[in-house]
């Protein structure tokens, strides 16, 4: 039990990234006094919260209804994961861990960024939706397991939180460069899960022996 919460733990810190987010967060809230910084940062953390935790129990029968099988969804899922983690080793962004050009000038142009591009797609991307269904239907069948991954969820959740009140100490101590180690350890992680996950969907699809 504690490996699964670890996994998901490890999972969805690097696909929710709260360092690169606390960044992003801080440039897009510039001209915000420190009030408005904190309003916006607790709303997007809990709207993505609010979108993310239905996702989780809910994606596994939107699945069902378009016809997705586990382990189609599994090798998709690993594969996506695997372009995520490849950004992430290389200190890149791409439109599954961040915001694109086009998004981040809407943003810029709004007063308040917590729902869009804050809550999603900055913190409740596509990314992170994929990875939090797979965990949830690795632990299926085990209830304990599965509330688990909703803990790491929160966990997340919260130092991606405190990561943007606290990102001006971040930028200051860790620095860019900081920031890109500790991405591209995470994304190491992140890309051995992926291979992982696309053996699972392969084995449980049949075309690789068990």
């Amino acid at each position: 039990m504690l490996e699964t919460a670890l996994v998901a733990f490890a999972t969805l810190f690097a696909t929710v990234g709260p360092f690169d987010v606390a960044i992003i967060f801080a440039s897009l809230t510039a001209d915000q006094t420190p009030r408005q910084r904190m309003r916006m940062a607790v709303k997007g953390t809990l709207v993505a919260t609010a979108i993310l935790i239905p996702f989780a129990f809910g994606g596994e029968l939107v699945l069902n209804l378009f016809g997705i099988t586990l382990p189609a969804f599994r090798i998709a899922g690993g594969l996506l994961l695997f372009l995520i983690a490849i950004d992430l080793v290389f200190a890149r962004h791409s439109g599954g861990t961040s915001i694109t050009d086009e998004e981040n000038k809407e943003a810029t142009a709004s007063q308040d960024i917590s729902v869009f591009p804050l809550a999603t797609p900055l913190i409740a991307g596509p990314g992170v939706m994929g990875a939090l269904v797979l965990a949830m239907t690795h632990a299926e069948g085990h209830p304990v397991e599965q509330a688990l991954v909703i803990l790491a969820l929160i966990g997340v959740m919260a130092v991606t939180l405190i990561c943007m009140l606290l990102t001006s100490q971040l930028q200051k101590y860790l620095g860019r460069t900081g920031v890109h180690v500790i991405s591209r350890v995470f994304g190491v992680i992140l890309a051995a899960l992926a291979v992982q996950f696309v053996l699972d969907g392969l084995e449980g699809s049949g075309l690789l022996p068990t």
